[in-house]
């Protein structure tokens, strides 16, 4: 965050209210008091630093308690940005005491803003779309966590009471199929008390496919084990409510993802990031909201250094120089490259139908996950970095390179996005295969 700001504003935000500290460029206080969170109080304090030149506000938390503050400054016309909170712990250390109030925090954020603008991160444009889609995203996201522990749960209940079932359905746990058959017959006993015509026709109704194949390994695991566990009883009873209990989750996030879609539809950038490779609805939704437009990023080096894709150089001494993988990165992004729509390219390869097209489904291998090693994410100046991949024919980059055909090619690399500004040399590179 770099302008000619006259006044730095630090906010530390609470649930009833804040304290605002205001600073001039050379560290003189204009401003150290408490603040009532009210839409009046904020316009007063605002309208009282507007006469002494632009405003930059800063605060530690720019969503939830901090989210009306920064509503009230944009609509006042001044630039937000946020401190991080692991940044603002580092740089309190530099300061003199040990003192943890909120008018010392006010003040760390104010000094870290006129004095450490590149710790600084900027918040979104107010963008309503993604002010949408954050609400959206950040449910699904808790959705997602009572799913898998919805899972665990159950797997944990199967592998106690019969673990050689748990084997066999606890990978696919989640399956519309596997779901029914606990729902409607629960455990180990219940599904050998319903019989195999009747769990094949429930199976066969929810995966046509393999329903025949689950019932077959469901009843030879069965067969594996005749002792009763203690618990089992009990356990009869839950898992029909657990089951009935996840597919509820599971569902509500295919109606958050269709409404996620919706919103999407209407940004301009929806359309470049879900034509690439293994990017689908809740990975571009997750770039737009912590990348943006890719205006805050200079060039490509400095997205992949945000993401933790860019390696890491260390040489001290003697020391033989070398490259490695960054500890840090964006963790939401991080987290996003190992959802199951974008799993690395080896497991991935689909499975032929016929003997026909068994060369042709080896060869169809859609890239790799994580969306900084695809194509540049925008015709704009949001780009990113790519991973060299032997797995991927050059033929899928067709419609990317008709799309971004004006963007300048690296004549070391087959890929047509790529940048070396991100990696220091091909060895370097070797550390990022999948």
């Amino acid at each position: 965050m770099h302008g000619d700001y006259q006044v730095f504003l630090g906010l530390d935000v609470g649930k009833d209210g804040h304290h605002a500290v205001a600073l001039t460029p050379d560290g003189r206080r204009l401003h150290d008091a408490a603040l009532v969170n009210t839409e009046a109080k904020l316009r007063e304090v605002f309208d009282k630093l507007t006469r002494h030149g632009p405003i930059l506000v800063v605060v530690d938390q720019p969503a939830s308690i901090g989210a009306l503050p920064v509503a009230v400054a944009r609509a006042c016309g001044h630039q937000v940005a946020y401190l991080p909170g692991l940044a603002m712990r580092r740089i309190a250390d530099l300061h003199p005491g040990n003192a943890k109030t909120d008018a010392r925090d006010a003040y760390v954020i104010a000094d870290a803003a006129r004095t450490l603008p590149h710790t600084l991160r900027r918040v979104d444009a107010g963008d309503e779309t993604l002010a949408e889609l954050e609400v959206l995203v950040g449910y699904d996201d808790d959705l997602a966590g009572e799913a898998t522990r919805v899972s665990n749960r159950i797997r944990g209940l199967l592998t106690q009471i019969h673990p050689a079932l748990e084997r066999v359905i606890g990978p696919k746990v989640q399956h519309k199929a596997v779901l029914e058959l606990l729902s409607r017959c629960g455990g180990p006993a219940g599904l050998r008390k319903a019989g195999r015509r009747k769990l094949v026709s429930i199976a066969t109704k929810n995966a046509p496919r393999m329903g025949e194949r689950l019932i077959e390994q469901v009843m030879a695991a069965l067969d594996e084990q005749t002792v009763t566990v203690p618990g089992t009883t009990a356990a009869e009873k839950i898992l029909p409510r657990l089951a009935d209990s996840l597919r509820d989750v599971l569902l509500q996030r295919d109606q958050v993802a269709a409404e996620v879609e919706g919103i999407l539809d209407a940004h301009p950038l929806a359309e470049v990031l879900t034509s690439m490779p293994g990017i689908g609805v809740r990975t571009a939704a997750r770039i737009l909201l912590e990348v943006g437009d890719g205006t805050a990023f200079a060039t490509p080096g400095h997205l992949a250094a945000y993401a933790g894709l860019a390696p890491v150089t260390r040489r001290s001494g003697s020391s033989i120089r070398g490259e490695h993988p960054p500890p840090g990165g964006n963790k939401q992004l991080n987290a996003h490259s190992s959802s199951p729509p974008s799993r690395p390219l080896p497991t991935r390869r689909r499975r032929p139908t016929t003997t026909a097209n068994a060369p042709r489904a080896n060869a169809t291998t859609p890239l790799s996950s994580a969306w900084l090693a695809a194509e540049s994410t925008s015709c704009s100046r949001c780009s990113a970095t790519k991973r060299p991949t032997k797995h991927g024919p050059a033929r899928m980059h067709s419609l990317l390179d008709e799309t971004h055909r004006d963007t300048p090619r690296n004549p070391h690399c087959h890929m047509p996005m790529c940048s070396r500004r991100a990696f220091a040399d091909r060895r370097s590179v070797n550390a990022y295969r999948p």
